[in-house]
């Protein structure tokens, strides 16, 4: 499916300064940006900027960077309004921005060095409280003790003359994967690219720009990013943000902002669905408003039907209905959004096991229960036989491929991974769709009935005895055989067995140090009982550890070939002998 970009709403410029400069120009005294500030007030203190105080933070930025056209700036800021100014300040300075962290996001270190060494930044944008952090960690790499640092909240004056206006085919940012089999790999983004994409979400999503976007979701991520930053920068929406750690503190602070704004818009991935309707007490639900929310979108991770369930059913009485659920399917190589769902309750799709393990989808009344994301809006979707590049016919489980002017250039500096990636090429008959070049997503997915339901990931795919079997669908039956296994918490993985390739269960446990050797071994043989029944699987070990300890990527994920390293390498103990 596709559609025309004249038929897609405006953004306010072709590029993302002109946009900011469109709105300080006409709208300057509106409230642009709100930062709900946790940390120093449990009440959340707001600081907002209007469109033109926005615009003369991000000059000042821009003024003090001494910077040429290409150059990477590394964003190093804490989520705050400064992250947003100086995103913005780099960009505008005629750099290209690098969306991170401050040194002092907990276990991120080893990936923001990778980051900074790949993207060799000639300047690094941070605040005034984490610079001298920053330039510590900097002395640490290479070439680190020469990059100049700025302070977004106190900079300095720099060069008078003007940054060269940005073109719309110029890379506005770095987008870096999150990078759990590799190292993290950054998307090559032009201006065009990114509001290509906000035109093809607020038309997809149906978003009113009248409306305001609230997220907690980090800035140095695809969805964060585009949908608290450059959508509401397009379209000249307010946006509302707050810091991810206020939220897993107390997620009713991201409910409460919603129930704030009328015409509200977020986007969460699946787990801040579970965790909101588990953690939010009653007696605040009943406070919501959440009548007033436009819509959620669903997103970055397996839809769980359950959880969706539970949450609606949760905040049913705070006015939220299940058509403000938005299922939704993305990456960053396609800046972020794919296909989108319409304005109805979430459709669940119960699928026969045996048959989706072998390339078919068909309907079943006991199966694997997938939720459809949508469709896409203005590019192409291809579901595609990786070995062959042949497009196949709706109903057969293909690796999703994309094509459209949202799709990344390729990675940064990576021109063989990049011609892989991005320039894939369909072979044979493939009426109505482009040959080439074609984004390879190493999804798996099926479209069904008109909508895309996404099966897994192709390198994650179990096969054992010559059968495939979805990770995440296993995940879920371990997980059903105790509650205090925590949710989302266990990875499934295949090793080499001894003619065949064999499954393993890690799984975290709530309770894991209380456990005595006879209660793990009834659990682990629970769990073998569950998974050979609804899966016919049997499984070579499954290894009971505390919370914490199945690795994650950046953005939340199970990092499942981490945990197959970690398995092998007997940190869970001795491999292969349970």
């Amino acid at each position: 499916m596709s559609l025309a970009p004249e038929n897609l709403p405006a953004t306010a410029g072709t590029t993302l300064p002109a946009c900011l400069r469109h709105w300080a120009d006409t709208d300057g005294d509106r409230p642009a940006l709100t930062f709900a500030d946790f940390a120093t007030d449990r009440a959340g203190r707001r600081k907002t900027l209007t469109w033109r105080q926005l615009q003369d933070r991000v000059d000042g930025v821009a003024g003090a960077l001494s910077v040429r056209p290409g150059d990477r700036v590394a964003v190093l800021c804490p989520q705050s309004a400064d992250y947003v100014v100086g995103f913005l300040g780099a960009i505008t300075a005629g750099a290209i921005a690098v969306p991170l962290f401050d040194p002092g996001l907990p276990g991120h270190a080893g990936r923001l060095a990778a980051v900074l060494t790949d993207c060799s930044p000639a300047a690094v944008v941070t605040t005034a409280a984490a610079e001298d952090a920053v330039r510590e960690f900097l002395v640490g790499l290479p070439g680190g003790e020469h990059v100049a640092v700025v302070a977004v909240d106190q900079p300095a004056e720099g060069p008078a003359w003007p940054a060269p206006a940005a073109a719309p085919e110029d890379v506005a940012y770095l987008q870096y994967t999150s990078g759990s089999t590799r190292t993290p790999a950054g998307v090559v983004l032009t201006h065009e690219n990114v509001l290509a994409n906000v035109r093809q979400a607020v038309h997809g999503l149906g978003i009113d720009p009248a409306g305001s976007t609230v997220s907690w979701l980090p800035l140095f991520h695809d969805m964060g990013l585009v949908l608290g930053l450059i959508t509401p920068l397009a379209m000249g929406m307010r946006s509302v943000l707050m810091d991810p750690l206020a939220f897993i503190e107390r997620p009713v602070r991201w409910l409460e902002l919603l129930s704030d704004h009328k015409g509200s818009w977020s986007a969460a991935p699946n787990f801040a669905f579970h965790y909101s309707a588990t953690r939010v007490r009653e007696e605040d639900r009943a406070r919501l408003r959440l009548d007033r929310v436009a819509a959620i979108v669903n997103g970055a991770e397996p839809i769980n039907p359950g959880v969706l369930d539970r949450f609606h059913a949760a905040f049913a009485d705070s006015g939220y209905t299940p058509d403000k659920t938005r299922p939704a399917y993305g990456l960053a190589e396609a800046t972020v959004f794919v296909t989108t769902g319409p304005g109805v309750p979430p459709r669940v799709t119960t699928f026969d096991r045996a048959a989706l393990g072998a390339g078919v989808a068909r309907q079943a009344d006991d199966g694997l229960k997938l939720v459809a994301c949508g469709v896409p809006v203005g590019q192409h979707v291809a579901l595609v036989d990786p070995e062959t590049g042949v497009a196949l016919e709706d109903g057969s489980v293909g690796e999703i491929w994309v094509h459209g002017p949202n799709v990344g250039t390729g990675y940064w500096q990576k021109p063989l991974e990049s011609t892989e990636t991005f320039g894939a090429r369909l072979t044979g008959d493939h009426p109505g769709l482009p040959e080439w070049p074609w984004l390879r997503t190493g999804d798996l997915g099926v479209r069904y009935d008109g909508e895309v339901y996404i099966a897994g990931r192709i390198k994650d795919l179990l096969i054992v005895d010559g059968r495939n079997h979805y990770p995440q669908d296993v995940e879920a039956t371990a997980a059903s055989a105790d509650h205090d296994i925590r949710p989302g918490s266990v990875a499934s993985f295949a090793v080499e067995g001894t003619d065949t390739e064999a499954a393993v269960i890690v799984a975290e446990h709530r309770g894991h140090s209380e456990l005595t050797t006879e209660d793990e071994r009834a659990l682990a043989a629970s769990i073998r009982r569950l998974v050979s029944d609804a899966h016919g699987l049997s499984l070579r070990d499954v290894v009971l550890v505390p919370a914490g300890l199945v690795p994650r990527t950046s953005s939340g994920k199970i990092a499942r070939s981490a945990c197959r390293d970690r398995y092998l390498a007997g940190d869970y103990g001795k491999a292969l002998v349970r």
